[in-house]
């Protein structure tokens, strides 16, 4: 024998009640159906319920509508006249009770428990007479066998009696019988209900009564989930479940099954199977005693609840003074309020609770009634109420005795900046529950999804500042490399937000990497970067990345405020870690302290790995003694490409063009450049350099950098094509050749300037655009470590940018 349940959703339609006749068809043995009522019926019953006992003369239109609703899926079920004036014949009983009823609720103007109860379980007496009759099954009555009684203001089945009498008309079951779901009745025959999703319930006591070989849960989704699929689009169907870990994940908010529907089939060691109605051939959720073997994953599932608040107790008069907890619980037990999660600290200061937010009022009343004398003596100091939170569990057995699950959980939610306000464990360490704000759900969510492998890659959300050069390379970068990042670094990099100069455009779900800049320029809203800034606060999505590949230092300026906010920063922008050291060593700290990434590689050398191996060596314990380098891959073009036939002024324009240099490139003439990369480089070395100490000569005179526009300047600089000629024959001719180098020591001094260099020295033969850096410390004294390479460039500069933002997600 089989039970098969099918919920409101399955059975919503006609069209839907025909699917599950092949479904019933399609089974073996015999088979007994359980049916919610139709898809919404219960809530419009209750809702005209209360309008009637409102006064309000609308119930009645309400109640023609619902019975129209049937009439009409009864009329395109059973097109045969008589078929239909039978089943028709046979429901307008049921039709002029519920009439009956509601006028009764109207007239008094009281809705009694007893009458609600009646009208809310007419939608499954409708319901399974019409299945019923479609599939051609037996109908038996719930109500007669399944008895409930009162304990604590709660309706719970009476199973002893209810398990007797079941037994006793199993004999009578045909190959296809059919049970309404949710109704039942108590010792006097009056009518009471199993609760709301009460069906379920229904169908696991009949499984149990029955000793049936299976129970079938059908419903809307393929099974249970890893998460919520509205929250977490990469969430999956879990295979299987022990008895156990199904009743957490259904009582922290999986709505796919009923908590009680476990219970009885568990105690016959009965499996369940969840499958959808509307994909029957998806394999679904099994439910089973079985336990894990040991490899499989830790966690199976992660479910919430939302709408609750943290209700804490503290006062030091509470230490060491036995029956708090008890009368706590007692005064809200008293109320009929249930207590979702309790938390206490070792100390008994505080006792944090949580509970339905509609009883929040109700509960603290009850609780300043029965500790009245001790919060008047301040034994008690305090009673807390935290609205707006959400509870949060993590569930699997294969969490027993697996070391680090609790650090991996809080910290992956604590570096993407949700507070945890309370934490609950128990000792079978088959769940892990957490209160947080309702505003960080779905961020925890993501994270957690993440954290624990139940994703086959991890997400990166990029918000990126600039769209051009460099910028633009990025972006192509990403989309050519996307699929190779999820194949081989089991990541996935999605472009959430852009910013241009004056405009922005976001799409949680990604935008395509191919078509985003012409999209923003078509479709972006008006805006600047702060409120691009603010917008990236506000969607507050697991792991963020700012990426900054603008020269702006209004762009800048905002690092702080997202490192703060739990978002890693990336750029290729040098100005916030050249500006005061107080500055950089800030946002060093604050990265630190809130546990994002704060990645700046390309500030120096473009893609060339030059801050890394610095940062290795410090770590190491090395101190740096002394450092030279190349560190500007345009002035370095420059030299090394001005010839007799070549002057000056032409290979500035030309570097400028084939984007060597800044749009601007008296940016990098003036020596700007390379004294903001050698303060970071000093920085990373361990020097608090400031910029005032360091000795700067730009590469032309300051006159011609001081020309009000670009414009003049590129028409006045041929002026020293002659005289930069002659400086570099003159080292020519003593087999020497200009470079413009940085120079640290030890002293923390550093020099920016035009040098000249023999054939013994590693900046002799520095080709093109190429950088080079020396560094000699303690241990690279003799020989020092030598990092050389392509130094300028969009593509480049891009790559680097790529490469920080993969380092990100720790891949």
């Amino acid at each position: 024998m089989k039970v098969l349940k099918f919920g409101g959703t399955s059975v919503g339609t006609a069209e839907n009640i025909k699917k599950v006749k092949e479904i019933v068809e399609g089974q073996k043995g015999q088979i007994v159906v359980v049916v919610s009522a139709f898809g919404g019926i219960t809530d419009r019953l209750i809702r005209a319920a209360h309008k009637a006992a409102e006064g309000n003369p609308v119930y009645a239109t309400d109640i023609d509508n619902i019975i129209d609703d049937h009439l009409q899926i009864i009329d395109t079920l059973f097109p045969d006249i008589a078929a239909n004036t039978a089943i028709r014949n046979g429901v307008e009983p049921i039709f002029d009770e519920l009439k009956s009823i509601n006028k009764g609720v109207f007239l008094i103007r009281e809705l009694s428990e007893k009458s609600l109860a009646s009208i809310s379980g007419i939608g499954e007496r409708l319901s399974s007479k019409i299945i019923a009759a479609y599939l051609g099954a037996r109908w038996f009555d719930s109500r007669l066998y399944i008895k409930t009684f009162v304990e604590y203001g709660r309706v719970h089945a009476d199973l002893v009696y209810t398990y007797k009498h079941l037994r006793e008309i199993q004999p009578q079951l045909a190959d296809l019988s059919l049970f309404p779901g949710f109704i039942s009745s108590n010792a006097r025959g009056e009518n009471t209900t199993l609760g709301r999703g009460g069906s379920d319930y229904t169908a696991s006591i009949l499984a149990s009564a029955f000793d049936a070989e299976m129970l079938e849960i059908w419903t809307d989704v393929d099974g249970f989930m890893t998460a919520d699929p509205k929250v977490i689009s990469r969430a999956y169907c879990i295979e299987h479940l022990s008895y156990a870990e199904a009743m957490e994940l259904s009582h922290f908010g999986a709505k796919v099954i009923y908590p009680p529907t476990i219970l009885p089939v568990y105690q016959k060691n009965i499996p369940i199977t969840i499958k959808n109605t509307f994909n029957p051939s998806a394999p679904g959720t099994l439910i089973n005693g079985r336990q894990e073997t040991a490899g499989q994953r830790q966690i199976k599932g992660i479910s919430s609840i939302k709408s609750v608040s943290l209700l804490t107790i503290q006062g030091i008069g509470m230490v060491g003074v036995s029956g708090i907890s008890m009368r706590l619980f007692a005064s809200l037990a008293a109320k009929n309020i249930n207590v979702i999660l309790i938390s206490q600290a070792s100390s008994e200061n505080s006792i944090s609770i949580v509970i339905d937010s509609s009883q929040t009022e109700l509960a603290k009343m009850a609780i300043e009634q029965e500790f009245k004398r001790e919060l008047s003596e301040r034994h008690i100091s305090n009673i807390i109420i935290d609205n707006e939170m959400a509870v949060v569990a993590i569930v699997g057995e294969n969490m027993k005795h697996t070391t680090g699950i609790a650090g991996l959980l809080f910290n992956s939610v604590g570096k993407n900046g949700v507070n945890v306000y309370a934490i609950a464990q128990g000792a079978s360490e088959l769940n892990i529950s957490f209160v947080i704000k309702e505003k960080d759900i779905k961020k925890a969510l993501n994270v957690i999804h993440e954290a624990f492998f139940l994703s086959d890659y991890s997400r990166l959300n990029l918000f990126l500042v600039g769209k051009g050069t460099v910028g633009s390379r990025l972006i192509h970068k990403i989309a050519t490399q996307r699929d190779k990042l999820i194949k081989n670094n089991s990541l996935k990099i999605r472009l959430v937000g852009l910013a241009g100069r004056n405009s922005m455009i976001f799409d949680k779900e990604g935008l395509d990497p191919n078509t985003a800049i012409e999209k923003l320029e078509k479709e972006g809203t008006p805006g600047d970067v702060s409120q691009f800034r603010d917008k990236i606060i506000e969607m507050n999505m697991a792991n963020s990345v700012f990426v900054d590949c603008s020269a702006s230092d209004e762009v800048a300026s905002l690092y702080l405020s997202l490192l703060e906010a739990n978002v890693s920063v990336v750029t290729a922008n040098k100005i916030a870690s050249s500006s005061s050291y107080e500055t950089y060593r800030k946002l060093k700290e604050t990265a630190r302290k809130k546990g994002v990434k704060f990645f700046y590689e390309t500030n120096v050398g473009a893609g060339l790995p030059i801050i890394a191996p610095i940062n290795d060596l410090v770590r190491s314990g090395e101190k740096i003694l002394k450092m030279e380098a190349v560190l500007s891959g345009t002035l370095n073009y420059i030299v090394n490409s001005v010839s007799e036939k070549k002057p000056l002024s032409q290979v500035i324009i030309e570097a400028k063009e084939k984007g060597y240099s800044e749009p601007d490139p008296r940016i990098d003439l003036s020596g700007t450049d390379v004294v903001r990369k050698a303060l970071i480089l000093a920085r990373e070395a361990g020097y608090p350099l400031e910029s005032s100490g360091v000795e700067v000569e730009p590469f032309v005179p300051q006159q011609y950098l001081d020309l009000p526009s670009l414009d003049l300047f590129l028409e006045k600089i041929a002026e020293l094509d002659i005289t930069f000629e002659k400086r570099r024959q003159k080292a020519l001719a003593e087999n020497k050749k200009l470079r413009y180098a940085a120079h640290m020591t030890a002293n923390g001094k550093a020099k920016v300037g035009l040098i000249e260099v023999d054939h013994k020295h590693p900046f002799f033969d520095l080709e093109g655009s190429n950088n080079i850096v020396l560094i000699w410390s303690e241990h690279y004294f003799e020989h020092p470590m030598q990092i050389k390479g392509y130094g300028a460039g969009a593509d480049v500069t891009a790559a680097g940018v790529l490469a920080d933002i993969i380092k990100v997600a720790n891949v």
